[in-house]
């Protein structure tokens, strides 16, 4: 069983996700950090084109798991927890997450986690191309400029120099490439509830989405 909430990048979705996993005691599964996991190994690799980059990943062992309320992704044993954060992954991310043949590897990866447990899922297309048949389906949006002060002070209280302005054209490249990419671009699921989280707290979002999921699914928690 899964329950996805799709949206916006920087629109809260991925605090969000964790916090109802932790709530309602269920898996969280983070799409972003496993494509970010992708950018990574495609800039460790040189920056190959999309066939042979299909090679590389091929080869590559990608584990990961929700461990004390962080996602930890693994490339060849190695953490890459961390890495993934930087900006010159997030720079890249939408770019590689656009080659078609990274996202069947990742949402063939995503499909096999979640076969026999019960799981929330954050990302830009799950509700629409990756699992059509979800439980229930959200999506998060936000103003561009709250977008980005959210994510300035993310990146800001983890030591990385970036300015507020890099962050806003990143936020504005990313959402051109999520909505006009060839291989699933990124759309309101007909079936999702969406939550406008620009004037919401964070509290008031998380328990939005809690109180649908209770009241929706036999979820008693």
């Amino acid at each position: 069983m899964i329950i996805v909430i799709d949206g916006l990048s920087g629109s809260g979705k991925s605090t969000t996700a964790r916090a109802v996993a932790e709530i309602l005691g269920i898996e969280y599964l983070d799409s972003g950090a496993l494509y970010r996991a992708v950018t990574w190994i495609w800039l460790e690799e040189g920056r190959p084109p999309e066939e042979a980059f299909s090679e590389v990943l091929a080869s590559k062992a990608i584990e990961f798991e929700y461990r004390d309320q962080t996602f930890v992704v693994c490339v060849d044993s190695r953490d890459i927890s961390r890495e993934i954060r930087k900006p010159v992954v997030s720079d890249h991310v939408s770019r590689v997450a656009a080659m078609t043949e990274v996202r069947r590897f990742v949402n063939r990866l995503m499909k096999e986690c979640v076969a026999d447990r019960f799981f929330i899922a954050d990302g830009r297309d799950l509700g629409s191309s990756v699992f059509p048949d979800a439980e229930l389906k959200f999506f998060m949006k936000a103003s561009l400029e709250r977008r980005a002060e959210r994510r300035y002070a993310e990146l800001h209280s983890n030591g990385e120099e970036i300015t507020l302005d890099q962050v806003r054209e990143n936020l504005q490249m990313r959402d051109h490439v999520d909505q006009t990419r060839e291989a699933d671009p990124m759309v309101i699921s007909p079936e999702a509830m969406v939550i406008d989280t620009s004037e919401k707290t964070f509290d008031e979002q998380v328990g939005d989405i809690i109180e649908v999921i209770r009241k929706e699914t036999d979820l008693k928690v």
